[in-house]
C-alpha cells in the first residue's frame, strides 16, 4: 500500500512511501494547483489548469507522461502510457477516489480520517509515477477544497 504522510501542519509537502519503502516526496505548490517529486531517479512536474479540474505531469525534458481530466466531477481519468484509468468518487462528502475495472472497484485514493493528513492508496495496476501522480491530484484537489470551504465560512 502507498502512504502519503504530511511533513508538518503548515507544510505542503508529503513524504509517500510503498510498504514502508520511500519512494516519492510531492512538493506541492501553496500558490498553483501543482508540484514536483521524483520517483526512481526521474523528476516529474504536476502542473493543473486555474479551475483544478485538468493535470499533466511532465519529465526532465518536458514530455507529456500522464494526464488527468475532469478531476472536479464525480468520475474522472488518468491518462498514462497509453492506458486510461478511471476513477469515481463515491461520495461528495469523503475524501476517497475508487479506481475502477469496468464498473468495479479494484483499487482507491483515500484519507482515511478528516482530522490527519495522511493518504493511503492502493492502486494495483497502474506503474508507479502514476500511483504517485494520483496522490498527488487527490492531495491538490482536496486542499484547495478545504481551502474553498475555510474561506466560505469566514464571508
Amino acid at each position: 500500500m502507498l502512504v502519503a504522510t504530511k511533513d508538518g501542519g503548515l507544510s505542503s509537502a508529503y513524504d509517500i512511501a510503498v510498504d514502508g519503502q520511500p519512494v516519492a516526496r510531492w512538493d506541492g505548490s501553496v500558490w498553483r494547483n501543482g508540484g514536483s517529486f521524483t520517483v526512481q531517479g526521474q523528476r516529474y512536474q504536476v502542473r493543473g489548469n486555474l479551475w483544478g479540474s485538468e493535470f499533466t505531469m511532465t519529465d526532465g525534458s518536458g514530455a507529456t507522461v500522464a494526464a488527468a481530466g475532469k478531476v472536479t466531477r464525480r468520475e474522472w481519468t488518468v491518462v498514462t502510457g497509453g492506458q486510461t484509468y478511471q476513477f469515481r468518487r463515491p461520495s461528495w462528502w469523503r475524501q476517497r477516489f475508487d479506481l475502477l475495472l469496468g464498473r468495479q472497484p479494484v483499487g482507491f485514493v483515500r484519507r482515511p480520517s478528516s482530522w490527519r493528513s495522511t493518504v493511503q492508496a492502493e492502486l494495483p495496476t497502474m506503474p508507479m509515477a502514476a500511483q504517485v501522480f494520483t496522490v498527488a491530484v487527490a492531495l491538490t484537489t482536496w486542499d484547495a477544497a478545504a481551502v474553498a470551504a475555510g474561506a466560505a465560512a469566514v464571508t
